[in-house]
């Protein structure tokens, strides 16, 4: 025992020294433990036939042309849901 280190000071570094060593095992058995619930969640939401996998790729994009007369009216509407009428005069 050093000299300069009083017995309470002992005494209170074993009891921390303690207690991190018992946080430290807590904390690993409750990682571990909660390691094998989340495994065993994954697991299970993987064999649940109700969420089957998708394997056919999304469907491809599609285009149309719009005729001239198409293209105006859409025009228009667009300027008319944008309040940009040309009644207003803005």
């Amino acid at each position: 025992m050093p000299a300069h280190v009083s017995t309470l000071q002992l005494i209170g570094m074993a009891a921390l020294t303690l207690a991190t060593v018992a946080w430290a095992v807590v904390v690993t058995r409750l990682l571990r433990r909660n390691r094998r619930e989340a495994l065993a969640w994954h697991a299970a939401r993987a064999a649940l036939p109700a969420f089957p996998h998708q394997l056919k790729p999304a469907p491809s994009r599609e285009t149309v042309e719009l005729t001239p007369a198409e293209q105006d009216a859409f025009a228009g509407l667009v300027r008319r849901l944008g309040g940009r009428s040309g009644r207003r005069g803005h």
